[in-house]
């Protein structure tokens, strides 16, 4: 068995893996970021770049080449109804350079953070690479992993700490047997893409919660000549959406989106449409001697706001600052990757319980109520009090509590 070692072996190259490696690899770690896919494009992936990662990238130096990517512009989230358009969040009052969230392909995203990290003597990434085993010690500690290529022959590899940034299915919490306490979100989302024309009014289609008569739907704006549109459907629901045909739902599409009603029957067949099933859960204990979980293998968050890629993200910065010194010295304690949770959990915490009252409060009367949508009494009081009104904005473009790389750098060699 081919093997090799490292300071730090990341399982995952999305947003907390690929970050996490980037800013340990300009620390001066040894690094090997691994994932099972041959390349870094997912389908229906979320593209969403939040303020706070903006600013990240603009310390990183790398702010020029993010720019560079097409990308659309969300300057605000929105509600439509029958009764018009009101502004729900508005990042233009964010104290940020970066009053927006980027809406650009995350596989682009991801690549210019690899290509970044591919500079630095000591990282290494191996697509292709199915990790399968947890190399540990007789007290249990973990040490390694080991992995099969796609040629079929197996590899180890040795580190000092493993992250487990594998995604809400995270093989390696499942080998560690830790289970996620999962919440109750009320729906499903319905993903898919319309044509975009030339005399698309943005502002009445993109950066909106379109609720009309029991539907909901998100459209999001992405570079080129379509529309992402994400359909909420009540949890467990998709076989009778299917049971009525995709007539049926192009009927409702138009009912709830209007602007787009002439271009529905674009959506010939459910093959052409992608089923996120919602998911909010935490795990207990992020941590185990020689492992530490971070994003959507710690947390997953749901789809509301967009803002699980900012958060993966925020949990990346907090590990790199935590663990580069640790790493530095040797094998970093459980107390030390205890830190990293204990940064990290009380913002997790807060997201999830916003998501889950947004969900409770406007996404499930938006499924199940007919007649005139009304927001929640909060909402409407936040909105009028201009002491209150800039909190959302905050919330969205930097989380319940941003945490702010501390600027290390690869020393001279």
């Amino acid at each position: 068995m081919a093997g090799t070692t490292c300071d730090c072996c990341i399982v995952g190259a999305g947003p907390a893996g690929s970050i996490l490696a980037l800013l340990l690899a300009r620390a001066g770690r040894s690094v090997t970021l691994l994932e099972a896919h041959h390349d870094l494009d997912r389908d229906f992936r979320g593209d969403t770049i939040h303020p706070s990662t903006l600013e990240l990238m603009d310390q990183l130096g790398l702010s020029e080449r993010l720019q560079a990517i097409p990308h659309r512009r969300m300057e605000r989230l929105a509600i439509s109804t029958a009764e018009g358009i009101e502004t729900l969040v508005d990042l233009k009052t964010l104290n940020s350079p970066y009053r927006y969230v980027m809406l650009a392909p995350q596989a682009q995203f991801l690549q210019l953070v690899v290509d970044e990290a591919q500079k630095c003597s000591g990282f290494q990434f191996i697509p292709g690479a199915n990790v399968q085993k947890l190399v540990q010690d007789e007290q249990g500690v973990v040490q390694g992993v080991c992995y099969q290529s796609p040629d079929g022959d197996w590899h180890e590899i040795r580190s000092r700490l493993v992250v487990a940034a594998d995604g809400r299915f995270s093989r390696l919490r499942k080998l560690m047997n830790l289970e996620p306490e999962k919440l109750a979100p009320p729906m499903d989302i319905l993903w898919f893409r319309l044509p975009r024309q030339p005399q698309d009014e943005v502002e009445q289609i993109a950066g909106l919660l379109h609720i009309r008569d029991g539907q909901f739907a998100v459209v999001l704006e992405r570079p080129g000549e379509e529309w992402q549109i994400g359909y909420a459907i009540l949890k467990g629901s998709y076989g009778e959406v299917k049971q009525h045909g995709i007539e049926h739902l192009q009927a409702r599409i138009a009912a709830v989106i209007p602007p787009l009603a002439d271009r529905v029957s674009s959506l010939q067949s459910f093959q052409e449409i992608s089923v996120l099933s919602v998911e909010v859960s935490r795990v207990a204990c992020w941590h185990h001697p020689g492992l530490l979980l971070i994003g959507d293998a710690a947390h997953v968050m749901s789809p509301v706001g967009g803002i699980g890629i900012q958060y993966a993200i925020q949990d990346a910065v907090a590990a790199a600052n935590l663990l580069n010194e640790p790493l530095q010295r040797g094998t970093p304690t459980e107390a030390e990757l205890a830190a990293v949770q204990q940064l990290r959990m009380p913002a997790v915490r807060a997201a999830q319980r916003f998501q889950t009252y947004v969900q409770e409060t406007i996404v499930k009367q938006a499924l199940t109520g007919h007649g005139a949508f009304h927001l929640p009494l909060p909402v409407r009081v936040i909105q009028r009090l201009p002491l209150l009104r800039r909190l959302p904005a905050t919330v969205l473009g930097h989380g319940f509590h941003q945490v702010k790389w501390n600027g290390v750098v690869q020393p001279p060699q």
